[in-house]
């Protein structure tokens, strides 16, 4: 795939809510950023029988490079999943899709969003530090892979009225 500049990258995108014909894009996705990924059939069961669940795509000239989840149950987003395709990061394209999903569910009249973090994964914590979350505590042995604990954060919401979290 050719590299794009930034700027080109920033021209093309584009936000939108998942749809059945993303599944087999974001499950690629999934396969190469988790060590245990969610099924074809759980995407299936969020989207069609869930009401609490929100999922968006980040499209790029016509191409699923990433995508995020949340459920948003009363005045609270719980950040599911997030994920950018393989080619695409190191470009902070992580960041757009996360301000995306927070700015997404202030609208919907979230006031806090949060979301569970492996120990290990320093570089994610720094982003959500950066976008406002803090740590509240631990879930221990909360992933199946290998028993790693979680750190837990949350984050208060922009009122909707004020763009808080543009760039």
């Amino acid at each position: 795939m050719e590299q794009r500049q930034p700027h080109a990258i920033e021209n093309a995108l584009v936000f939108r809510s998942m749809t059945m014909e993303d599944i087999p894009f974001i499950v690629e996705i999934e396969q190469e950023a988790f060590t245990t990924p969610w099924t074809r059939g759980a995407f299936e069961n969020e989207l069609t029988n869930n009401q609490f669940a929100h999922y968006m795509i980040m499209d790029i000239d016509g191409e699923v490079a990433g995508y995020g989840g949340m459920w948003l149950i009363m005045e609270e987003a719980h950040v599911t999943n997030i994920a950018v395709k393989d080619t695409y990061r190191g470009r902070k394209l992580g960041e757009r899709l996360l301000r995306e999903l927070m700015k997404t569910s202030s609208f919907l009249g979230a006031i806090r969003i949060t979301l569970e973090v492996r120990t290990s994964n320093y570089v994610a914590q720094n982003l959500y530090e950066k976008l406002g979350f803090r740590s509240v505590g631990v879930r221990r042995g909360y992933y199946t892979d290998n028993r790693e604990d979680a750190v837990v954060m949350w984050a208060d919401l922009p009122n909707r009225r004020k763009d808080s979290l543009s760039e």
